[in-house]
């Protein structure tokens, strides 16, 4: 079992990605994904420059993912993509369908995002024969869903693909062709400024009753706790999982959360259960407390 840092969602200056990315080369973390995945207008790092941090940090000894885009909506974001595949060093991580066919057409393999709405065993068959190798399920798909997919795999006579499942972090909800954080303050998308650099942890909003409860993050909506999968570990080694997704924050928690893991995949047990959300795991509501021990 390996644990993985997916990519950083929201968007910080250039000094403190290339200050985060220093500190990760230094981390008990085995797989690091790279890249913007939620708006091409992020451009503090362009191509060239997420190309060279992920020699870094592959020179560091981290297997390095370069992940594309959650909706590829442009011809020059496409063009961005082909770059990046055809750059042959890296891993991909497809998040859109746009992904999965630069990849194809390339003869490239490539992970399953969390973003291609992936819910049937035939959909994920299809993506294999495509070149998918790992997949990472979206943030909706529960245990007794994942346990469905893997129990018609093997039924089947095939091989289910190797799991990457997020167990930290805040959960990407919701992606839209608008933003959410112009639309929250009141500018046109087309000119925003640039505004969501200010709320390097997402921009909070609460309930009417003044409760937290979403963080809007450009065209993403995540939830406001971040998840804790630690009651769920029995579930994790049931399901053969064999990398555990780890979503940035602010850098102190994104550590301590790494080295909880880690520590925990080191022992073979689970970490101590934190009082945090499970999301959708289990197949309720994702919003509140899930079991703490």
């Amino acid at each position: 079992m390996e644990l993985s840092l997916a990519p950083l969602p929201y968007f910080w200056p250039r000094t403190q990605v290339d200050a985060f990315y220093a500190s990760v080369a230094t981390w008990p973390v085995d797989i690091v994904h790279l890249g913007e995945t939620i708006c091409s207008k992020r451009r503090e790092l362009r191509t060239r420059d997420w190309l060279a941090l992920a020699a870094r940090l592959a020179d560091a000894g981290k297997t390095v993912v370069l992940s594309s885009l959650a909706l590829v909506e442009a011809e020059s974001e496409v063009g961005a993509l082909r770059r990046l595949v055809e750059d042959g060093r890296f891993l991909i991580e497809a998040n859109d369908l746009s992904a999965v066919q630069v990849c194809r057409e390339n003869g490239r393999s490539f992970v399953g995002g969390p973003t291609l709405n992936v819910y049937n065993h035939d959909t994920l068959r299809m993506l294999q024969a495509d070149g998918l190798v790992r997949w990472a399920p979206g943030v909706e798909v529960g245990a007794a869903q994942l346990h469905d997919l893997r129990r018609a795999f093997l039924d089947a006579g095939w091989a289910p693909p190797p799991l990457e499942i997020q167990v930290w972090g805040r959960q990407g909800l919701a992606y839209s062709a608008r933003c959410f954080t112009a639309r929250a303050l009141d500018v046109a998308k087309d000119d925003c400024g640039f505004r969501c650099i200010e709320f390097p942890d997402g921009l909070p909003l609460a309930t009417r009753e003044g409760e937290p409860f979403l963080r809007i993050n450009g065209v993403q909506v995540q939830g406001d706790a971040p998840i804790d999968l630690a009651s769920a570990w029995t579930d994790l080694i049931a399901l053969d999982a064999s990398v555990l997704r780890i979503v940035p924050q602010a850098p102190d928690a994104t550590r301590s959360a790494v080295e909880r893991w880690r520590t925990a995949i080191d022992a073979g047990r689970p970490p101590a259960p934190h009082a945090a959300s499970i999301g959708f795991w289990e197949g309720a509501p994702g919003r509140g407390p899930g079991p703490i021990g």
